[in-house]
């Protein structure tokens, strides 16, 4: 039987996942949430973060976390296309990135510290996710350089592990991270992920294929 949708229904939804489901999306894409079966949640709280999933209303916040850390993130990401620092070219991806976060094929929760909920310091995100017999994701992350060593990053990877393994019913997750990136190895390893092994000239980084660590982690 057809769902009939109305205020009502966009209300319930948005009760759930969120203010995105009712203003932001309309009633037709709600109907997809709702079809969709989302179990996790758009919106976590830790001791003292703010995790959420954001949609294109939210494209100069993201724009300017970007432009702020670009030196830094370029060194270690795939060459970007030259509209990426633009306010349409992030709307455009957040967007996506929320439709994606809607059928779970992919997962980008944006930090905040709660003592500043205005201002982003960090992301962390779920890509590749499979299903089936395998139930496994990537994940990565990037944070500002000046929240850097007060634990944000553990916090938000802590928290994000537990919602793709008791949330999300995955059953492994996997980091890859370039050998000299010691600041991410030791995240990893201190939140429980082993070294499986290296994945050889597996990225093209800045025009060169560079070698990756390839760390895991299971569901207890």
């Amino acid at each position: 039987m057809r769902k009939i949708f109305n205020r009502q229904s966009c209300d319930r939804i948005a009760s759930k996942y969120g203010k995105y489901c009712n203003s932001s999306m309309g009633y037709p894409n709600c109907y997809k949430v709702l079809a969709t079966e989302v179990t996790m949640k758009f919106y976590y709280e830790t001791d003292r973060l703010i995790l959420k999933v954001l949609d294109g209303t939210y494209a100069e916040d993201i724009l300017r976390f970007y432009a702020a850390n670009r030196e830094l993130f370029e060194l270690c990401e795939a060459e970007r296309p030259e509209n990426f620092y633009t306010e349409a070219y992030q709307r455009r991806v957040l967007d996506y990135e929320f439709q994606m976060c809607v059928k779970q094929s992919g997962v980008r929760f944006w930090v905040y510290k709660k003592t500043d909920p205005a201002h982003v310091i960090g992301t962390v995100c779920f890509r590749n996710i499979i299903r089936h017999i395998y139930q496994s994701c990537e994940v990565g992350y990037k944070f500002d350089p000046l929240v850097w060593h007060h634990g944000y990053a553990y916090e938000s990877l802590h928290k994000c592990i537990d919602i793709a393994f008791y949330e999300m019913n995955l059953h492994r997750m996997t980091a890859h991270i370039m050998p000299d990136n010691t600041a991410s190895i030791h995240l990893v390893e201190r939140s429980g992920f082993e070294l499986e092994g290296i994945a050889r000239k597996s990225a093209l980084i800045r025009g060169v294929w560079e070698d990756h660590f390839i760390y895991a982690i299971l569901r207890p």
